[in-house]
């Protein structure tokens, strides 16, 4: 009896892993938009908290990052930044599901499905020093998308160079590139020798050749004054 019941208590705490690395994936063995994917790094199910996440946000009594479920809710009144605790390296695939939710909650807002990848500190070892204030970001280097950015009229690429510049790379306006509200959206992005893409339902929204690559680096989820839903985080290596 207590050999079984230790044989169901491994099943099932195998089952609430939050990370997987098994070659056996099936998910693993499929390719998208030409590029091979290989092993899957990180699976993040969101079924045990936060612990695997790193919140920047002010301390207002309405600003909360909760998960559980399967799903993370990014719920705040001002700015904030959810970082993935988990470096990241050479020639991957981000892929994950979001919403912006607009009903009537009080932080609901159209507005601001945003993301930071490949982010470093050049000043300091430690990334995570910061409150959510957007521009407390400026000094760093990374890749960033404001999807439905400015209250829901621009979508754009840029990159942070590290010493304070934001250079914009891409800015789109067109409806199309915009956000719908309480739409769930499939959000890829690819990091391949030196190129990066950014998806949005398998559309190619942004594709940027670097010069000088970002070849590690955090990601982090990034809003303003939204309620945000997050699930079924992935990282796979490219092959």
């Amino acid at each position: 009896m207590k050999v079984l019941l230790l044989f169901v208590l491994s099943l099932y705490m195998i089952s609430c892993r939050t990370f997987s690395s098994s070659n056996a994936d099936k998910e693993s063995l499929k390719t998208f938009n030409g590029y091979t994917i290989g092993k899957l790094l990180y699976r993040e199910q969101f079924n045990n908290g936060i612990d695997h996440w790193i919140v920047e946000k002010s301390a207002s009594p309405h600003a909360s990052v909760k998960a559980g479920s399967g799903k993370m809710v990014i719920d705040v009144d001002g700015g904030a930044t959810v970082w993935f605790k988990e470096k990241l390296t050479g020639n991957i695939m981000i892929e994950y599901k979001r919403k912006v939710v607009v009903n009537s909650g009080s932080n609901d807002r159209l507005s601001d499905f945003n993301q930071f990848w490949m982010a470093s500190d050049p000043n300091n070892k430690n990334l995570f020093t910061r409150a959510g204030v957007f521009e407390e970001y400026d000094s760093l280097l990374l890749y960033y998308v404001g999807f439905g950015g400015n209250t829901n009229t621009t979508t754009r690429f840029r990159k942070y160079t590290g010493d304070g510049q934001r250079v914009l790379h891409h800015d789109l306006t067109d409806q199309a590139y915009l956000l719908e509200a309480n739409k769930e959206y499939t959000i890829r992005t690819i990091v391949y020798n030196g190129t990066t893409k950014f998806y949005v339902d398998d559309k190619e929204y942004f594709s940027f050749i670097d010069t000088a690559p970002l070849q590690e680096g955090f990601f982090g989820f990034r809003t303003t004054q939204s309620r945000q839903v997050i699930d079924n985080f992935k990282i796979y290596g490219l092959k």
